[in-house]
């Protein structure tokens, strides 16, 4: 990773999986989450999310409807869907394995 801002490869769909599960946000509200509750380490662009919204929606994991935002604006609101929360279950599982196999190597390897 050349920045400490850019994404294990797969993450960032469940970074998107789990920012929606509990209610519906548009693209933008989806990124400022993600900066937000990363304390403003991840930033992701709209390079990376648009199109990965899209795949998952392909996928039939979210599903999209226009809305009016809080700011009086339309924009596509992303909802996460029944095949979403449960590939989502798989995701933390899948996240839960690789960071704890990761953690374990780091502090192994400390001990070396």
């Amino acid at each position: 990773m050349s920045k400490s801002s850019d994404l294990i490869q797969g993450t960032l769909d469940l970074l998107i999986l789990n920012t929606i599960s509990l209610q519906p946000q548009h693209g933008w509200a989806i990124a400022k989450r993600i900066h937000q509750i990363s304390n403003e380490v991840l930033q992701i662009s709209q390079g990376a999310l648009y199109p990965a919204l899209h795949r998952l929606e392909q996928q039939g994991w979210i599903k999209s409807d226009w809305r009016v935002t809080d700011g009086g604006r339309d924009a596509k609101f992303y909802t996460l869907t029944r095949a979403g929360r449960t590939q989502l279950q798989k995701e933390l599982a899948q996240w839960e394995r690789l960071s704890s196999a990761v953690a374990l190597v780091i502090r192994l390897g400390a001990l070396a």
